[in-house]
């Protein structure tokens, strides 16, 4: 099964915790603090596969989670960060923010690419010592690791794109001039999914994608061409196959412009696309037919090569063609990582410290998932822990919004687990 569009989630590791330990050896008075850090979370980061060529793995796997870093330990040990959690995608797959669209990667090239990060550690209590504060009893938590639902989409890498009706001869061409074996029958929509050769001229080469057939209506989703018609988009040049025979009963001017028009309603990028139109099955054809194309195409300023797939005929000539063009047209598109736009900036920071705060039953109970860690290290019997806790409650406006639904003195809060008292 060819699978090309999938969405998945990602959850990079959180960052560990770090540790709260004082040094404790004989004959060593007031060892002081030596908790660790935590260790850092697992990356998500996609690599390139070129032995894989769909996404369908995807569609039985669709949430990965990479581990969390190690909890730092006693003598200022570091707890152990996670190595990259590797996920292998075929050459040419963008990978989209699946909420704004916005391209993260195109995993074209070797390199591996990071797409979610791990989380920091956080630090031990070994980093809070100072003059007055000799003794912390709190350290940091972990930093929490990145989680996005993202959209993977394949567009095949291919230098050349051969478009066309259905049964025009498009799968017999790229058997021929490549090692591709594609099925070739008698009937409509015998190419089910894209099928790529590499042609090889010389000393050059070039890869070549038999795009399954398009009909009329295709990019509005008729038939099978609209779930195809993206991996068009990265190639270099078109070769416009056209079944100048009207085998099927078709015009073949109809059939040209019919495409073009689809292509067009698809992407006005695609349809500026250069393109090289290939008269097939010209050895099937009369002689009024193969004119009355030559006719339609010189009045547009187009010229076409005559060829027939099947038994070879101007097959050769065809491929110089192509190829001289390729050598004078930019390389294959490769798209860049989108920035984050300022309202999706503001909204992600925005999103670090959001909280609720709700009063039930006279207590104001608030809900913030950016604490939960915080509370896990914090020491509420330690002073100076205490205050640390205060000062977050204070810089991320929980304070104020306790305060501007009327708070009062001695009102319980609830946070979580933990509750206590309000005192101005």
């Amino acid at each position: 099964m060819f699978v090309d569009k999938v969405e998945i989630q990602l959850k990079a590791g959180n960052g560990g915790n770090g540790a709260v330990s004082f040094h404790r050896e004989k004959y060593v008075a007031a060892g002081g603090p030596d908790g660790g850090d935590g260790g850092k979370g697992s990356d998500i980061v996609f690599v390139a596969d070129d032995s894989l060529s769909t996404l369908i793995d995807f569609r039985y796997k669709r949430k990965y989670v990479a581990p969390d870093g190690e909890a730092g330990g006693a003598k200022r040990c570091s707890g152990k960060s996670m190595e990259p959690t590797i996920i292998k995608v075929p050459r040419g797959t963008l990978v989209k923010d699946t909420k704004t669209g916005r391209v993260i990667a195109d995993i074209s090239g070797n390199e591996p690419v990071v797409i979610a990060k791990g989380g920091k550690g956080g630090w031990g209590n070994s980093h809070f010592a100072t003059p007055t504060r000799q003794i912390p009893r709190f350290s940091k938590p972990g930093f929490p690791g990145e989680q996005l639902s993202v959209t993977l989409e394949l567009k095949l890498l291919a230098d050349v794109g051969l478009v066309g009706f259905p049964n025009v001869g498009k799968s017999t061409l790229i058997s021929v001039v490549s090692a591709a074996k594609p099925k070739i029958a008698n009937y409509r929509f015998t190419t089910l999914t894209p099928v790529l050769g590499v042609v090889k001229r010389g000393e050059k080469s070039f890869v070549m994608a038999d795009i399954p057939g398009l009909i009329e209506g295709a990019s509005e989703g008729v038939g099978l061409g609209h779930e195809f018609l993206r991996h068009i988009e990265r190639c270099r040049l078109i070769v416009h196959v056209v079944d100048v025979s009207g085998a099927e009963g078709r015009d073949p001017s109809s059939d040209y412009e019919k495409i073009n028009a689809e292509l067009k309603n698809f992407s006005e990028e695609l349809a500026e696309l250069p393109q090289i139109i290939a008269m097939n099955k010209c050895d099937a054809a009369t002689e009024e037919q193969i004119a009355g194309f030559e006719k339609f195409l010189d009045e547009k300023g187009l010229k076409a090569h005559k060829i027939s797939a099947a038994t070879t005929q101007g097959v050769e000539e065809l491929m110089e063609d192509v190829t001289e063009a390729l050598d004078k047209l930019p390389p294959v598109k490769i798209y860049e990582a989108e920035p984050l736009s300022l309202k999706e900036l503001s909204e992600e920071a925005e999103g670090k410290h959001s909280f609720t705060v709700e009063k039930v039953d006279g207590v104001y109970i608030v809900n913030a998932e950016f604490l939960a860690p915080i509370l896990s290290v914090c020491n509420m019997e330690d002073y100076e822990s205490l205050q640390y806790f205060q000062r977050v409650l204070r810089s991320s406006g929980i304070i104020d919004e306790l305060e501007r639904q009327g708070i009062q003195e001695d009102d319980v809060v609830s946070i979580y687990d933990f509750e206590f008292n309000y005192i101005r």
